[in-house]
């Protein structure tokens, strides 16, 4: 098929006039039956050099993506123009997904999306034999390499079906972020035979500014002063879940419009937000890195991070999602010291220490054992079993095997020793990465020019894009005004603490604050551990008006509170004060029946819940039948504890349990 006649089709089925020479240099391949990798910016059209193909092609085409956003969205715009697509996902149910493969097999579908995940998932590989495939696309391809910003253990397996496919046919593997190693890497895994179209990665609409500041207050300070001034709606990063609560608080005392997003957000409340991102119903939406990839909006106007990513990787492949129109957009980084932790921390966890490999081994080489009975065994988190049992599979020292229904994991005799080298390697790999992005804050040259060159992208243009090259230097102005603002909002704002559960007559609870985020943290630490005497006065403050504001004037029949592990009367003198204030009667009935150890000592959920089960007891059980009860504590983490005890309490007969607590620690979700 010649350009002119693509071109035609393309018209007639997508409604577009033409190609770009790069998207026909692709699609020329593909319907040649070649491999192709094809490396372009964000809102170049990659897309279309599968779907266009795709329509062509007599079979099906597979499309691996793990961006259900971008799923969605794309299957609706298919559908619109009358081509056959459809998507399995987690977030439909195992019955949908189930109609979809008999649709796909039967050649009722042209388009499949498919997360990487279900090649685990031994329906859909039995059905990958009785489809008739014509492509097999592999998006967001820098997750197969290791040297990739964003690794998933599942695109590994894409490329042992990738590898049994017969020859001649294609294959198209894309991404916005490659470097020349990444690029080399997926080349030599998906068998060498592959032709790689590399495009211009240069946004000359972008407008790159740095701001640096002293503490997270200036960056909320400046935010407040300056965001409205920013022309239309865009997104806000921040480094962990409770920054978008914080952020999305802050901008709610302001009357900013805003709405927050992360990964523990339920499906149906981030269809809601996408659509609203979509829409323009807010000034801004601050998520995690859970929000972007796949959302196919032209106009988002600005993109700001409060916290710096790992690498100029994540970084332009966040920022790319701006501007897809053409027309300016705001990148804005806001930079302080202390900033450079967190990057860090997510870099010492990406592959878990050497020792804990080893637990694991040692683990499974006394007996099969399935993900829940390894975190078990070993106190590790579930994020970091996951990655290790897959290093470990594909290094040939354990395998997984079915046991009835469950999987489990078995050592196997004779398997080598663990190789570490990659691990260090990769862990270096990932520093340098960091520091590449701490040098893109420092560097005095094009923004836009170092980040294309750290891509590899070495063609020549006139960069003027940056707060380095022409564009105003940005600072914060911090006045009387604005930092008594942010008091009154701290003093203002108080973190819920969700703890309803089935079988249980606990409600939503209140903490004063959270732990890392205000000087609650700090004098709660010196009592515990320094031997400063009773939670100060202030605390005491803060609390009840945190208690006024959840929960009013209501009146509770009793007051209780969380026996200490190793605080001595530091809670039970705090519950005191506040039985005072509000007048409940308090009672001291509540014990622990056996030894417990700090939750902190627990990395996961299971081992937490484990530890406080069946732990306390009431010396007179009758006082609480028929009561509603104010559970005093002074920190909150897991909430293992306060369910415990919520669910002991309610066993009694009592009818209402509503948590009241110091602090509430900022805990380990990041996405």
């Amino acid at each position: 098929m010649t350009r002119q006649e693509a071109e035609q089709l393309l018209q007639n089925t997508f409604k577009l006039s033409h190609f770009y020479d790069e998207q026909w240099a692709a699609i020329d391949k593909l319907l040649k039956g070649e491999q192709v990798l094809l490396i372009e910016k964000t809102g170049f059209g990659k897309s279309l050099c599968f779907q266009f193909p795709a329509v062509l092609h007599k079979g099906m085409t597979v499309i691996f993506s793990p961006l259900i956003a971008l799923m969605r969205d794309q299957v609706k715009k298919l559908n619109l123009l009358g081509i056959a697509a459809n998507c399995v996902n987690s977030e439909q149910t195992p019955e949908e997904n189930t109609q979809i493969i008999k649709d796909a097999i039967s050649g009722e579908i042209k388009i499949l999306y498919i997360a990487p995940e279900r090649q685990e998932n031994s329906e859909w590989v039995e059905a990958t034999r009785r489809m008739n495939l014509s492509m097999v696309v592999v998006d967001e391809a820098h997750c197969i390499s290791v040297w990739g910003h964003d690794f998933r253990p599942a695109f590994r397996r894409i490329i042992n079906l990738v590898n049994l496919l017969p020859k001649g046919l294609p294959v198209l593997a894309t991404t916005a972020t490659a470097t020349k190693r990444v690029e080399a890497d997926i080349a030599a895994q998906m068998g060498g035979n592959l032709t790689t179209i590399r495009g211009n990665l240069m946004r000359d609409n972008f407008r790159l500014l740095v701001i640096k500041v002293n503490s997270d207050d200036e960056k909320l300070i400046w935010l407040g002063q300056n965001l409205g001034n920013i022309p239309g709606t865009g997104i806000l990063y921040t480094g962990t879940r409770v920054n978008t609560e914080i952020y999305s608080k802050w901008f709610e005392y302001l009357n900013i419009s805003s709405a927050s997003y992360n990964a523990g957000l339920d499906p149906e409340s981030r269809i809601a937000v996408e659509n609203g991102l979509m829409e323009n119903r807010w000034k801004c939406v601050i998520s995690t890195n859970a929000l972007g990839m796949g959302i196919d909006k032209p106009d988002i106007r600005f993109i700001i991070h409060t916290q710096i990513p790992q690498s100029p990787i994540h970084y332009y492949q966040e920022i790319g999602r701006a501007g897809k129109d053409g027309q300016p957009a705001y990148i804005i980084l806001f930079f302080y010291g202390e900033d450079k932790k967190l990057p860090e921390a997510f870099i010492e966890g990406g592959r878990p220490a050497i020792p804990k490999y080893e637990k694991v081994i040692t683990a499974i080489k006394n007996e099969m054992l399935g993900e829940r009975e390894l975190m078990k065994r070993t106190n590790l988190k579930q994020t970091q079993i996951r990655v290790i049992k897959a290093d470990l599979i594909e290094q040939k020292i354990i395998r997984e095997v079915t046991v009835g229904k469950s999987k489990k994991f078995e050592y196997i005799p004779g398997a080598p020793q663990l190789n570490t080298k990659t691990f260090e390697e990769l862990r270096a790999s990932k520093t340098r990465d960091l520091d590449k992005m701490l040098e893109y804050v420092e560097t005095t040259q094009s923004r836009m020019k170092y980040l294309c060159d750290y891509l590899g992208d070495s063609s020549i243009h006139d960069f003027t894009n940056c707060d380095n090259t022409g564009l105003k230097k940005r600072t914060v102005s911090v006045n009387e005004e604005w930092t008594k603002k942010l008091q009154d909002f701290r003093e203002d704002y108080f973190p819920e603490l969700d703890v309803e559960t089935k079988g249980a007559n606990l409600v939503i609870g209140i903490a004063a604050s959270y732990y890392g985020v205000s000087n609650v943290g700090g004098a709660l630490h010196r009592s515990k551990y320094e031997n400063a005497g009773d939670f100060p006065d202030f605390l005491l403050r803060l609390a009840l008006k945190a208690y006024r504001k959840k929960f009013g004037q209501e009146k509770f029949d009793l007051i209780l509170y969380v026996p200490p592990t190793k605080s001595g009367d530091l809670v039970k003198n705090f519950a005191v004060k506040v039985s005072e204030v509000l007048k409940f009667p308090i009672s001291h009935n509540l014990i622990k029946h056996r030894t417990t150890s700090e939750q902190k000592v627990f990395e996961n959920s299971y081992l937490k819940s484990d530890n406080v089960k069946d732990a306390f007891e009431l010396k007179t059980p009758d006082e609480v039948r028929g009561k509603t009860i104010l559970l005093i504590d002074d920190i909150f983490d897991s909430g293992s504890t306060i369910k415990e005890i919520g669910r002991y309490l309610s066993n009694l007969g009592a009818v209402k349990i509503a948590p009241l607590v110091i602090a509430r620690t900022v805990g380990g979700d990041l996405v």
